[in-house]
């Protein structure tokens, strides 16, 4: 627990008066990270891509889609509770009845009808709501098993299992179970951008980066910087012109 005191301590001190700045070196902790990272990616190799790949052959995919929905129905609580952390509240009014819809019509979110009914799928967490009152998310960390975080999506998860039916409601070998197969279910949803992946220059700097932009997206809701988008260095002259 010493490295979340740490991380929490950080995320203090990093306080500022709107959404964070990207760190000049988000990832201090490469070379610690690259050897998790390594171990991850070994253990993923015989045991998490295995599995995924068996459940996607024996499960149609109609099912695998009923049971994406169940679980992601299960922590959607995070989301709602997290809009109206953030002051969203006609869109934490709009999830909750995303929620109610599908938990009831839906047969405990195994089907979308909310979707249908036009209550499009958001999402917030704990990590985010720290970032918008001005946490600062602190550097990115290859946490084992779990993967890529940074510290302060880290402390968010392990708040979001405080509200998640996935964590406060079965116990014992079905809360085992349910866990297991939302390992595997997130894994099996990943299958598809393996290959882009691993045929990249360096692995771990593509998963690094690709996941430091996502979340950059969702803390700004998409609304990033145009000087981001177009750094002021891309249109400078050649000063050789």
């Amino acid at each position: 627990m010493t490295w979340l005191v740490l991380g929490a301590t950080m995320l203090v001190g990093c306080a500022t008066s709107g959404p964070p700045r990207e760190e000049a070196n988000p990832d201090p902790l490469e070379p610690m990270n690259r050897a998790v990272y390594r171990f991850n990616d070994v253990a993923d190799r015989y045991v998490g891509k295995p599995v995924a790949r068996g459940y996607e052959k024996v499960t149609p995919a109609v099912v695998r889609q009923g049971i994406g929905n169940f679980l992601d129905n299960l922590r959607y609580p995070i989301t709602i509770v997290n809009d109206l952390l953030q002051g969203k509240l006609r869109q934490g009014g709009a999830d909750l009845a995303r929620f109610a819809i599908n938990t009831t019509v839906g047969i405990f979110g195994v089907f979308d009808p909310a979707t249908a009914a036009g209550l499009r799928e958001n999402d917030e967490d704990f990590g985010q709501t720290l970032a918008v009152w001005g946490l600062g998310e602190g550097p990115y960390l290859m946490i084992p098993i779990f993967g890529p975080y940074t510290v302060g999506s880290a402390i968010g998860d392990l708040a979001g299992t405080q509200v998640s039916v996935l964590t406060q409601g079965p116990e014992g070998r079905a809360a085992i179970a349910l866990w297991a197969l939302y390992l595997v279910d997130k894994r099996q949803r990943l299958l598809d951008v393996d290959d882009e992946i691993q045929s990249s220059f360096d692995p771990y700097l593509f998963i690094r980066d690709a996941y430091l932009q996502n979340r950059r997206y969702k803390i700004l809701d998409g609304n990033i910087p145009e000087e981001d988008l177009y750094p002021e260095e891309d249109f400078e002259d050649d000063p050789e012109s």
